[in-house]
């Protein structure tokens, strides 16, 4: 365990799990919270640069909280690092997700009063009761037109990431608000049911099978360079959040391929085909 992003040690604490493993002073098993901002920074370090980004709804286990951060590890990929304490609570069972790019979180069920917050493509959340067009959540009220049943999940990834189409690039981002290559795949992954890793060389690693290099292109399929990801949309197009648009965009197939390898990024170094989503 000596990559960072998945080691759940730090100088003061331990997963227990880890014990025989990694020397610590002490080993936990953790608590269980979850995320109850609609966007939360996933830092490398207490104030330090952001990782990944958490959304609200997602669980993570706490080992350890000292001046006001916790260092945790999400529950859905393994990620490990630090989150604002008072950015997480107690645990709701979710029953729908935020199925529309974006929407608004209303302190009633009334589309004219002030929203309290804008919430993300994939957010999870506990509906407690529905009224009229809104349905009761523990953080608020949400339009019922913009949540699906956490048993209902789209099939194609593609179409779950055409949503974000012109959202902002963000290093390390995971929302509507801001995003990254690795970031708008595994949100379009994990909202069709496949578990997927964080950040590309990650997804590169484990994400669904390798093809050959001359095998014919599928919608859905994942192209590598070093240190970005991109989707196959067709035989002509991918589908990716990057620096050189700075939002996410369609791009014709051989255009991304020469501006890529012209920023000194190199070519197309592995491609790979999601299998069957690991979740029902």
């Amino acid at each position: 365990m000596t990559d960072r992003r998945l080691r759940a040690a730090n100088a003061h604490v331990a997963a227990v799990a880890l014990q025989g493993q990694v020397t610590a002073p002490r080993y936990v098993k953790g608590t269980r919270q979850q995320v109850k901002v609609p966007v939360a920074d996933l830092c490398a370090a207490p104030e330090g640069a952001r990782d990944r980004q958490l959304l609200l709804g997602e669980r993570v286990q706490v080992f350890d909280t000292r001046g006001g951060w916790s260092f945790v590890r999400a529950q859905k990929d393994g990620y490990v690092g630090y989150l604002i304490a008072d950015q997480l609570g107690a645990v709701h069972t979710a029953t729908h997700w935020v199925s529309a790019a974006a929407t608004h979180l209303y302190p009633q069920a009334d589309f004219k009063v002030k929203q309290t917050a804008r919430l993300s493509l994939g957010v999870s959340v506990s509906v407690a009761a529905q009224g009229g067009r809104f349905s009761q959540t523990p953080f608020g009220w949400i339009p019922t037109v913009h949540l699906s049943p956490v048993s209902s999940r789209p099939a194609d990834p593609v179409a779950v990431a055409e949503q974000l189409l012109g959202t902002p690039y963000l290093w390390g981002g995971n929302s509507r608000d801001g995003i990254d290559c690795s970031g708008l795949v595994q949100l379009a992954c994990w909202v069709c049911g496949f578990d997927c890793p964080a950040d590309s060389d990650l997804q590169a690693a484990s994400l669904g099978v390798e093809m050959d290099s001359g095998s014919e292109m599928r919608r859905g399929d994942l192209l590598f360079w070093r240190g970005h990801v991109a989707f196959v949309v067709d035989r002509h197009r991918v589908l990716h959040a990057n620096a050189g648009h700075m939002a996410t965009v369609y791009e014709p197939f051989e255009t991304a391929v020469g501006r890529i390898a012209a920023q000194g990024d190199g070519a197309v170094t592995l491609r790979r085909r999601l299998t069957k989503p690991d979740k029902a």
